[in-house]
This record gives structure tokens, C-alpha cells and sequence, in this order.
């Protein structure tokens, strides 16, 4: 995991420049998410383990709509701008360091719902790492609880395998900024570069590394399941309002 803790480390403080407004996002995220917990069952007082909460993006906006929310990462520097983001939000959440491989380590209980959105599963380079995951996850879920996930879309991303992504163009009050990714494929692998560039009174470029796996929707059905998960649900961005596939499950 040495590559994504620095990745993360690296980009902590720059993350919330992929958004073009990254507080809408927060609250636009929140309700989404609050949606699909209250079409499972799920009302705001549901205890919420946020395993893979970077610098927040979900944690804060929930926690502000009431729900009880501990955030984990394994970047002390996203846990930093976490905390820094839910202090200036004025919303109280409990803040530690975890990989999501081995969470009992750090949380001895279970919660009613445990969330790992923004393609952080991926970040698990071989199967059996993504199951080991999936394995932890399950165990900090209580019986009857939830699971909820978001990753790309893999399914249609292997069938061309892109080069890169598309840019995004964010105009400021000084000029633009401009975000994209580079990809670079090794089978079901590939080597991400992001670049952030501030084209404003001066140009800045910052460029971070990282690696993913890309993992078929069916593959990690299968895992939720062996995990002891079911009811497991795949929603497209079309159904749900999220910008990539959210998947949930039921422990069983």
C-alpha cells in the first residue's frame, strides 16, 4: 500500500481541486447517499464507518445531515484535511488511521453501515487483496447492516482500455485549472498519472502517481457474497445520481 499512502499524502492537499466546487459536492453526495440508505431501510441515526474517507467528501456531508460517522484512511495527511474540513463544516466525527485490509485492528465494534466510495477498492492490485478487503469490511458490519461501494466502470473500460481521461476545466477567478488523467494499461493493471494545472497568473503543474486493478462488477458481486453479503445491487449513474457504479449489499 506504499504507493497509495503516498499518492494520497502527496495529493491531500490539492484534492479538492478535481471538483469544481468541492462543497457542492460534498452536500449533492451526501443526499444521494442518504437516499439510497433510506431506500434500504436506513434511517440517520444508523452509525456509519466511512473505511476509505480521504479528505472527507461523504464523511462530512453525512455527518452533517445528522448520521453518527466515524472516518478511517490510510493517508494521515487526507485524515489532516478531514479533520481540518469537519471542524470548518462544524460537524463532529470520529477520526482514525486504518487500512481497510485489517479494520478490526482499529474498530473492535460493528456499525449499521460501512461505505468505501470514490473507486477506493481498486486500489487493491491482486484478487486476493481485494478479498482480504472485502473480508475485513464484512466482519465491521453488523448483521442486517450495510455495505456500500463505488468504483468505476470497468466493465466497459477493459473493452478499449483508454490511454487517458477526459480533462476537466474548471474556470477560477484568475484563469483556469485543468485536470486529467494518464493511464497506463498491464492487463487488468494500470498506472495512473493525475495532473493538476493552474493556468492562472502563473502556471503550476503538480503531478501525482498511483496504481489500480480493474475489477468487474461481477468479481466483486462474487466476493460480497462468499464475504457473506447479499441482496447485492448494482446501480449505474443513471439510476442513482452517483457519478460512478455504487454497488450495496446486506450482511447476512
Amino acid at each position: 500500500m506504499d504507493i497509495v499512502q503516498t499518492f494520497y499524502d502527496q495529493l491531500a492537499d490539492q484534492y479538492d481541486k478535481l471538483f469544481f466546487d468541492w462543497s457542492a459536492s460534498v452536500r449533492e453526495q451526501a443526499q444521494i447517499l442518504d437516499g439510497l440508505f433510506s431506500a434500504c431501510g436506513f434511517d440517520r441515526s444508523a452509525e456509519i464507518l466511512d473505511c476509505a474517507c480521504g479528505i472527507g467528501t461523504q464523511a462530512v456531508g453525512l455527518a452533517a445531515l445528522g448520521y453518527p460517522v466515524t472516518a478511517s484512511d490510510i493517508s494521515d495527511s487526507a485524515l489532516s484535511q478531514a479533520q481540518k474540513r469537519a471542524a470548518e463544516a462544524g460537524v463532529r466525527i470520529r477520526f482514525e488511521h486504518a487500512d481497510f485490509r485489517a479494520l478490526s485492528d482499529v474498530f473492535p465494534r460493528q456499525f449499521d453501515i460501512v461505505i468505501a466510495m470514490d473507486n477506493a477498492l481498486p486500489h487493491m492490485l491482486t484478487a486476493q487483496a481485494l478479498e482480504l478487503a472485502v473480508r475485513s469490511i464484512a466482519e465491521r458490519v453488523k448483521t442486517g447492516g450495510l455495505f456500500a461501494a463505488s468504483i468505476r466502470d470497468y466493465d466497459r473500460l477493459l473493452q478499449d482500455r483508454p490511454p487517458y481521461s477526459p480533462p476537466y476545466i474548471h474556470k477560477t477567478e484568475h484563469g483556469q485549472r485543468v485536470s486529467f488523467q494518464t493511464w497506463t494499461w498491464e492487463q487488468e493493471n494500470y498506472r495512473l498519472v493525475q495532473y493538476i494545472i493552474d493556468d492562472e497568473a502563473s502556471l503550476g503543474i503538480r503531478r501525482f502517481e498511483c496504481e489500480y486493478r480493474a475489477v468487474r462488477r461481477t468479481e466483486l458481486t462474487a466476493l460480497l457474497q462468499t464475504a457473506g453479503f447479499s441482496e447485492v445491487c448494482w446501480q449505474m449513474p443513471e439510476e442513482s445520481g452517483y457519478y460512478q457504479p455504487v454497488v450495496t449489499a446486506r450482511r447476512r
